[in-house]
């Protein structure tokens, strides 16, 4: 009884503070427009505002034409070379290429056929986890929530490196170069983890093989058999080439110059940058994609009928149903306006998987909502700019396809966002030299001060 009480006082206070600050904490809309404040570092046509400059990727979105920008087809370029000539060229060779990508991100620079041997050696030698870290970190308290444990692990590995506060580049190179190996076993690792001591599992732990990709081992260290086609490897190295970078912009890579930009050492930024890409405005958007769909399939009947497909979009942004956000996920991009290049790239292979899976007809379905989905956004919302579908709106189908449970969606992002995340870490060290710290204005005016019996009587 004594405890009831005790959590009701709990429950009581917090109801009332959480009343008085929602009351004090509330700013006037009109007022970003007054001071002319760039909300979400954006401009009121929703284009980023320009915090900084970098080699590493590029993002292109519009053309030239006789002075005037027109929305064109996406282009996405890492370090100059466009990813699609990226990936082209490894498909011709029939090689993975997610190690010669995190190579050209680091350095600058394709790496020869001699460099990229040498890299991926020194990969594999950077493979080997701290001696009793799986049992003492990983197992210790599992979570279904991966992305915690991820972002766990990384800051517990601060305790195990003797040069872990030293930010000089060499050693920052060095961390950078055993996260990115590393990544991959914390993510399935603490999976198996999770489905073993909470789910009641088998307990499955498989060691990387040096000859295999970083791919080929996520796919042989999470499966029970190990085993995998050659079509499912290609498709998950392609994701992460294009997962493994995205411009300066976003929120996690921003995050991790802006923490960067502090002096703190490699294992808080990258902690830091993963909190980022935790929170489903950021990374969990393939899930909700999934969610979407299965809802979709419960109330169209006909997957071919364009009627109703429209019906259901058009229910989705008239908040009727699904989550009743108003939303149709994986549709529309933040800087993206005629295409995507990502999800072009993806649909061809997403496809080709979709056929081996006999799911060729779910894909299908997929296809139409693409094409459907911009005009039915322009009609409800007399939006007639270009809206394209974005990469998320084909990654979780593809991740499902590759049998990788949902709680692994976001954490596989991460692990390939390692390799652009250590780029701009290192990029901010060599030519950052000021700490960031945006402005933000003060509008509460002031007020005196009340005695202790003043604010009794005011109460």
């Amino acid at each position: 009884m004594k405890t009831y009480h005790h959590h009701e006082f709990m429950q009581d206070q917090l109801s009332l503070l959480t009343e008085k600050m929602n009351e004090n904490s509330q700013i006037d809309p009109d007022l970003y427009g007054f001071y002319n404040v760039k909300r979400g570092l954006r401009d009121q046509d929703g284009k980023g505002v320009l915090t900084g400059l970098t080699n590493i990727s590029t993002v292109l979105q519009y053309k030239e034409i006789d002075g005037k920008e027109v929305p064109a087809d996406g282009r996405l370029f890492y370090r100059g070379i466009n990813v699609i000539d990226l990936i082209n060229g490894a498909i011709a060779d029939n090689r993975f290429a997610f190690e010669e990508t995190i190579y050209l991100l680091l350095f600058g620079n394709l790496p020869n056929a001699k460099e990229l041997v040498e890299f991926k050696k020194l990969l594999g030698c950077y493979r080997e986890l701290p001696r009793n870290f799986l049992r003492d970190v990983i197992m210790k308290a599992p979570s279904k929530d991966i992305m915690n444990m991820l972002i766990r692990s990384v800051m517990t590995l601060y305790s195990y490196d003797k040069n872990a506060a030293d930010t000089d580049v060499d050693n920052v190179l060095r961390q950078c170069l055993q996260l990115i190996a590393i990544a991959p076993q914390l993510m399935v690792y603490s999976y198996q983890s999770y489905r073993h001591l909470l789910q009641n599992d088998s307990l499955y732990i498989a060691r990387p093989i040096p000859e295999k990709s970083i791919a080929e081992n996520i796919l042989y260290m999470l499966r029970h058999d190990g085993k995998y086609s050659p079509l499912e490897a290609r498709v998950l190295d392609l994701a992460l080439i294009l997962h493994a970078e995205h411009g300066g912009g976003n929120n996690s890579t921003f995050t991790m110059h802006v923490v960067t930009s502090s002096g703190t050492d490699t294992y808080s930024a990258f902690a830091a940058a993963l909190c980022s890409l935790k929170g489903p405005k950021h990374g969990g958007a393939n899930i909700k994609v999934c969610e979407m769909f299965a809802d979709m399939k419960r109330h169209v009947k006909n997957w071919k009928d364009d009627d109703q497909i429209s019906t259901y979009l058009d229910d989705l942004l008239e908040e009727k149903v699904f989550d009743h956000a108003g939303l149709i996920y994986g549709i529309g991009h933040a800087v993206y306006t005629k295409s995507d290049p990502r999800a072009v790239i993806f649909r061809k292979f997403v496809h080709q998987l979709s056929v081996e899976n006999g799911l060729e007809r779910e894909f299908n379905l997929m296809a139409r909502v693409e094409e459907l989905a911009p005009k039915v956004i322009a009609n409800k919302r007399k939006m007639y700019k270009d809206i394209s579908a974005n990469v998320d709106f084909y990654s979780g189908f593809a991740y499902r396809m590759l049998g990788l449970p949902e709680e692994l969606f976001t954490p596989l992002f991460a692990t390939a966002r390692f390799a652009g995340w250590s780029a701009h870490r290192l990029e901010e060290l060599i030519n950052g030299k000021k700490i960031i710290r945006p402005a933000y204005m003060g509008i509460m005016p002031e007020r005196p001060y009340m005695s202790m019996s003043e604010r009794e009587i005011n109460d």
